[in-house]
């Protein structure tokens, strides 16, 4: 239960919405609040603080945005404290499956599609096929605590066995393991898109949502195309990250 709301500065130059944003990220930040717990109702909290529900829900939908809280419609619904968000360090080329153990989560997978199709021209561009040659697809949701976090959706080529294996673990291990095509490097490109009605539905959103798009071409030792994916991420659950540093004579 969120503790007492403080004093609102009037006339201090600082809008109250803001000094109410900044009132709840401490009291997260503290431990007085935590994931998973509730809000009173807008028409309380307003009360609380003296303000109109109108610069309450302003400050709410703010903290909405930045992934701070979940605000569930209903009767039973309210503003809830959010998960904190994993961080997904695209650097040394990890895949999602060692991202979820580093924050000491469970990583799941659930198998939408595998099959093995007709390569379409970027896939065949990728992974230097020719076009309409078969290639394997895999896609699959995955989550962290039945929470889903990602729509990933890879091509691969056409290996043998591939899609007779499990395929709701790593598949950069399977990768590695059975056929020595370990991704080495990749070249990765990130999109903000919007959520289409089917990826909405798999990943638990509301279409239209804001989804962030990583295409990516792994490359196993030698430049040997290892695998071409289309991954979309939840902004709201999942932070992407990059690391870099000064690798030459640093410019003017």
């Amino acid at each position: 239960m969120v503790g007492t709301p403080p004093r609102l500065e009037r006339g201090s130059g600082l809008p109250a919405h803001v000094q109410i944003e900044r009132w709840l990220l401490e009291s997260i930040s503290s431990g007085e609040l935590a994931p998973g717990d509730r809000l009173p109702g807008e028409r309380e909290l307003a009360g609380r603080l003296g303000v109109s529900r109108m610069t309450l829900r302003q400050a709410l939908a703010t903290l909405e945005r930045d992934g701070v809280l979940v605000r569930v419609p209903g009767r039973a619904g309210g503003a809830f404290v959010a998960e904190p968000r994993i961080e997904c360090d695209l650097t040394g080329l990890t895949g999602f499956t060692e991202q979820i153990r580093r924050a000491h989560l469970r990583a799941e997978a659930r198998v939408l599609v595998a099959a093995t199709v007709p390569a379409p021209a970027a896939v065949a561009r990728a992974l230097r096929v020719p076009p309409g040659s078969p290639v394997h697809e895999v896609a699959r949701v995955r989550s962290a605590g039945r929470l889903p976090l990602a729509l990933e959706r890879s091509y691969f080529p056409d290996l043998p066995g591939l899609l007779d294996q499990d395929l709701t673990g790593s598949l950069y291990t399977l990768l590695a393991e059975r056929y020595d095509l370990a991704p080495r490097t990749a070249v990765e490109r990130l999109d903000p898109v919007i959520a289409r009605p089917s990826e909405a539905a798999d990943l638990g959103m509301t279409p239209g949502a804001p989804l962030m798009l990583i295409e990516r071409t792994a490359y196993a030792a030698g430049g040997r195309p290892a695998e071409f994916a289309r991954d979309l991420f939840r902004p709201d659950r999942v932070r992407i990250s990059v690391r870099s540093g000064v690798t030459g004579p640093a410019g003017p």
